[in-house]
């Protein structure tokens, strides 16, 4: 028991011994790195695109810096250096980090606009995630109704055009999911969404043919009509009003082929007519 109970003492003695020499070399006083020299291989790395070093020492520099303005500077570099390297979890953390630290710089805009820009990078095709796409279009919102004089807005303005067609493009997506399977009020909730808050896209004119579609179907015949009016009456040379009227004109098959069948006749009685002035 005694050989047991010193090994304990000593063990005690050993972890307590090193637990303050830890605490003393916390304390311990070291030479302080200079910022400007960690900036400057910062620059240099970003220079030749090593947008992972480059992010490092602009991080080193933002801690070392005493000036808040030149600490600021830095610290929005290091971001832009993430987002080189695609690095977008890390780029937006340090961007709202920022936004904290530093809410009155003058590369505040910019930060704003790389929140954005990074979320709108972050967007794919209607089947994907939505989440980036729902975000990059708030964080545009925001931007444009806070800075819409700066020189950022035109760029994202453009980009919020994109967004809304691929909000659109997700809700005709899901609503021609829910056609396939049969759910009708689902998908009539759906292309209503695009009818209501996305007419100015591209998707607009299938939305409404889809409706006519769908009320058609289901018996709601009037319904039908009415969203087969607005086609027709914005969109009357469209082939989705076509389609519509197709759905609407059972007989309209047939009478295209009847008129077609006159036009071909008439073509060729009057090519007999040229052959006969001709001989």
């Amino acid at each position: 028991m005694s050989s047991k109970l010193g090994i304990i003492i000593i063990s005690l003695f050993l972890i307590f011994s090193c637990s303050n020499s830890k605490k003393e070399a916390v304390y311990e006083p070291s030479n302080k790195l200079n910022p400007y020299d960690l900036y400057k291989e910062g620059l240099d790395a970003f220079e030749i695109n090593d947008y992972f070093f480059a992010s490092k020492k602009f991080s080193e520099a933002e801690l070392n810096f005493e000036n808040i303005e030149l600490a600021a500077k830095a610290s929005i570099m290091s971001s832009y250096s993430l987002y080189g390297i695609s690095f977008y979890d890390r780029a937006l953390e340090n961007l709202e980090r920022f936004l904290r630290t530093y809410p009155a710089d003058k590369n505040i805009i910019y930060a704003h606009y790389l929140i954005a820009i990074i979320f709108f990078e972050q967007i794919e095709d209607e089947k994907k995630d939505l989440n980036p796409l729902t975000e990059a279009n708030r964080k545009i919102d925001f931007f444009l109704k806070k800075y819409p004089n700066s020189d950022y807005a035109i760029d994202l303005k453009f980009k919020k055009d994109l967004i809304i067609n691929q909000l659109a493009a997700k809700e005709l997506f899901v609503a021609k999911y829910y056609i396939s399977t049969q759910k009708w009020i689902p998908a009539i909730n759906r292309l209503k969404v695009i009818v209501s808050d996305y007419n100015k896209t591209i998707f607009i004119e299938e939305a409404l043919h889809r409706l006519v579609e769908i009320y058609f179907h289901i018996g709601l015949e009037n319904e039908a009509n009415k969203y087969a009016k607005i086609l027709g009456y914005n969109y009357n040379s469209s082939e989705w009003f076509k389609e519509s009227y197709r759905v609407l004109n059972k007989d309209y098959d047939f009478k295209l082929k009847r008129n077609k069948n006159k036009t071909n006749k008439k073509e060729q009685n009057l090519l007999k007519r040229i052959g006969e002035i001709l001989k």
